[in-house]
């Protein structure tokens, strides 16, 4: 969740400081998209999971410090419940077996960690919601250690100046009030990162922005919330929520929303940082002493920490990144759409189907996004996280056409084309682009699976049938064979 902040107060001009700060920040932002030279030689791409810790019976374990004490490995860091950790793969290109490499290093990462956490009674989860949380594993004590959570929680609800509504109408329906951002820490993520020029930025954006719905309905995995059933990706509906700072009010006035699938196609990676500064508030001022205008007529390579600082609070499914590495500075798309696993090979199936997918789309001579409003993408992207692998969306030249069958008739050879352009072999493309082509054929994906289930054991209490189908689940995660063959 970014970098850490140590706690403390602000004050109203601590607040106007910081919007002058970080209006600096943009300028020169601006500079160096049309004067600096950005890292662009051999992109990289990156993966990043969130994890769940279950205890033995399947119930979540509040247990992260003792975790990540056990593992020692700086690849795993914490987030922001007590149930959560994080692993962060090293960066790397796909040409050149790069997809088969993410495979391997995710298994003996995730196989090591859960050597070590079962040592202290914990165990690893992936999933977009774990199914057997309850109310009281969502309250302000079971936020983890780092002060950042906290400090954060308490800026989101003062923004907001009341508790957070969290309604989800779904085959069920939830309703309840949260006096804290801990649901938040129910939503756990895939995150893949791709590095692209500041001239393909807004390419590269667009065309993840136009096939999120896709990529949910393939890949939906969080069906169950606090033992109601309610969407197939019920983490959209839950993170758009419990991170409002908006009333009733301001919503009814048209103030944009912190977690944003956004308004509009742009025509620059500027626009989005530019949108950040003009919308939304800070709710974290802090303030690093670098001038960076001094730094960057020195020749250096300024950090932008305010402006780094505001994007990790603005939480677009589609989030630029501004980085530096080696002096250098570069961007990337950071595509945070997807739940983790089920298992390792179906995550880096759903790696190779988005990085292929986007760069056949964004390197395109006629822009798809030319051919569709932003409206219908984001329409796309909430009926996908409703229906999953149901889902009827929108596309261009086909009209409202299933998920399903978009992604094996036109999709998938796009994608192709894309993992080639990236250097990646026929053979290995195809292994991972198979998975996804299965899971469309077969009609399952995660949610799907653990849907039915549960139903099966629709005699049971609900929490033990979460429990047992869970114990399932998390078998089959380790034997990592993917989700359409369960």
């Amino acid at each position: 969740m970014g970098d850490d902040v140590a706690p403390q107060e602000f004050t109203p001009a601590d607040r106007t400081r910081y919007r002058d700060k970080v209006r600096r920040c943009l300028d020169v932002f601006e500079r160096m998209l049309r004067e600096s030279a950005f890292d662009t030689d051999d992109p990289w791409t990156g993966i990043e999971v969130e994890l769940n810790l279950v205890d033995g019976a399947g119930d979540p374990a509040l247990r992260n410090a003792e975790v990540l004490a056990a593992i020692e490995d700086p690849d795993f860091q914490t987030e922001l419940g007590q149930f959560n950790i994080e692993l962060n793969l090293p960066p790397g290109p796909l040409a050149r077996g790069g997809l088969e490499l993410y495979e391997t290093q995710l298994r003996a990462s995730l196989n090591n960690a859960e050597k070590r956490a079962a040592a202290v009674d914990a165990h690893l989860v992936m999933i977009g919601i774990l199914p057997t949380l309850a109310p009281e594993h969502l309250e302000a004590d079971v936020i983890s250690a780092n002060p950042r959570y906290r400090l954060l929680s308490e800026q989101i609800l003062r923004a907001r100046g009341e508790d957070i509504l969290i309604d989800i109408q779904g085959v069920e329906r939830l309703r309840t009030t949260v006096d804290t951002i801990m649901p938040e820490a129910a939503c756990t993520s895939t995150q893949f990162h791709v590095q692209v020029s500041p001239e393909r930025f807004a390419s590269y954006w667009n065309a993840s922005q136009a096939i999120a719905g896709v990529q949910i309905a393939v890949a939906a995995n969080a069906p169950y919330l606090l033992g109601k059933q309610l969407w197939a990706e019920t983490r959209i509906p839950l993170f758009e929520q419990a991170t409002d700072t908006r009333a009733e009010e301001l919503k009814v006035q048209g103030v944009r929303p912190r977690v944003w699938f956004g308004e509009r196609w742009i025509t620059s990676v500027f626009d989005l940082f530019e949108e950040n500064v003009r919308y939304f508030p800070a709710l974290l001022p802090v303030i690093d002493e670098e001038d960076p205008l001094t730094v960057l007529e020195a020749g250096g390579t300024p950090n932008l920490s305010e402006l780094r600082l505001h994007n990790g609070t603005i939480y677009r499914w589609n989030r630029p990144v501004y980085d530096i590495t080696g002096g250098l500075p570069h961007l990337r798309v950071e595509n945070r759409i997807l739940a983790a696993g089920p298992t390792v090979v179906d995550t880096v199936a759903n790696a190779a189907f988005y990085f292929g997918l986007v760069r056949a789309i964004a390197e395109n001579d006629r822009p798809l996004w030319s051919q569709m409003s932003f409206s219908a993408a984001e329409e796309n992207f909430h009926a996908a996280a409703r229906d999953g692998i149901n889902a009827e969306i929108y596309w261009p030249g086909l009209g409202r056409v299933r998920a399903t069958e978009l992604v094996v008739r036109r999709l998938l050879p796009l994608a192709r084309e894309g993992l080639a352009l990236w250097g990646v072999e026929e053979a290995e493309a195809n292994r991972y682009l198979d998975i996804i082509e299965q899971r469309c054929l077969s009609g399952t994906n995660a949610a799907d699976w653990f849907v039915r289930q549960v139903n099966e054991r629709s005699d049971a209490d609900r929490y033990d049938a979460l429990r047992a189908v869970l114990a399932d689940y998390r078998a089959r995660m380790h034997d990592n064979q993917p989700v359409h063959t369960w």
